[in-house]
């Protein structure tokens, strides 16, 4: 079969994170699957033409909104793979909330991350329920052999002969909603105390006018660094370096970063919110913190007690190879894509 399949590509977001792995999962079913970026894309009719054009058999977008309102009456059957903020943010605007119920309503199938997510759009759409599948996101990660720690460091102007250094690292694209600036206050008054502590926030500059605001704020706050973006395979060698991974988002759909990282044997500290405490058990596999001041106390609190880091660690890899296994993944979507002929 020739799929199309939609999604915003934008860098290393979330989305395009997810768009990469199912095409890899349909090409090794014998399937052409082709990725197209739906963020330059104006309406439907572009989508039609090239659907139309290059001979496309069916398609798939991922976000009900970005990627669905392009394959609105589209001619070939289609399949969505909810977002994120489609379920969590934009089911709140009546417009888009219009669209995504008629794009669900012609879909001959949708894919949601946790059970949760399938409920509230279940919720809204009555009718699509059954046509709504839970498939949390397949982990696999791939840490390169040959990454310098040390240079990372040095490229960071992060010094290197200081004792008992701490690196968190916060992985996100940069914009609102996942909310990088809302530590950085409270971490550069820790890192006044302790000059051992740093935050590095590394990730694609998806809002260039928030990612100056970023810059700026980064510049004047001590301790906090903004890193170089780097591949995936050096992206999870300088997880497995670091004391631990943050996630300070206003909404989550499933952080691929927090399963990449329980998987790297990295514990994590996350902002809680739905999508994460989905995928995070309190003092179980991983850190819930509610405000900023929260955060610090549980950090120290894992500084301070390695039989619970170890233990918090054991916990969260066993969770992912048992509840994100990229085998499963791969037989979800290699079967689902058959609805589609």
């Amino acid at each position: 079969m020739r799929l199309l399949l939609l999604a915003c590509l934008r860098a290393r977001t979330g989305n395009a994170t997810t768009a990469a792995r199912i095409q890899n999962h349909l090409h090794a079913a014998g399937h052409i699957c082709i990725l197209k970026d739906a963020f330059g894309c104006e309406s439907p009719t572009e989508i039609a033409n090239l659907i139309s054009t290059e001979k496309f058999d069916a398609a798939l977008a991922i976000h009900l909104y970005k990627g669905g309102r392009l394959l609105q009456g589209s001619r070939v059957p289609f399949g969505i793979i909810f977002g994120g903020t489609d379920i969590n943010e934009d089911i709140r605007c009546e417009e888009k909330h219009r669209v995504m119920g008629t794009v669900l309503g012609e879909a001959r199938f949708a894919v949601a991350f946790t059970m949760k997510m399938k409920e509230l759009a279940a919720a809204e759409w009555p009718d699509a329920r059954k046509k709504i599948y839970v498939q949390t996101q397949g982990i696999k990660t791939t840490p390169s052999e040959t990454f310098d720690w040390y240079r990372f460091l040095q490229n960071a102007d992060i010094p290197t002969d200081v004792d008992n250094l701490h690196i968190f690292l916060l992985i996100c694209g940069l914009r609102r909603i996942k909310d990088p600036l809302y530590l950085v206050d409270v971490f550069s008054d820790w890192h006044r105390k302790e000059p051992s502590i740093h935050l590095g926030i590394i990730g694609p500059a998806v809002d260039p006018l928030f990612t100056s605001e970023v810059k700026e704020k980064v510049k004047r706050a001590p301790g906090v660094h903004l890193l170089q973006e780097m591949s995936q395979d050096d992206l999870h060698a300088a997880m497995k370096r670091c004391f631990a991974v943050v996630n300070s988002s206003i909404s989550e759909g499933m952080s691929a970063a927090i399963l990449e990282a329980m998987d790297l044997d990295i514990p994590v500290l996350a902002r809680n919110i739905p999508g994460n405490a989905a995928i995070i058990k309190h003092k179980d596999t991983g850190l819930l913190f509610s405000d900023p001041q929260e955060f610090v106390v549980l950090s120290k609190s894992l500084m301070n007690d390695p039989i619970m880091k170890r233990e918090i660690v054991r916990k969260a890899k066993d969770y992912v190879k048992k509840h994100h296994s990229w085998e499963c993944e791969r037989k979800t979507y290699q079967n689902l894509v058959l609805r589609l002929q």
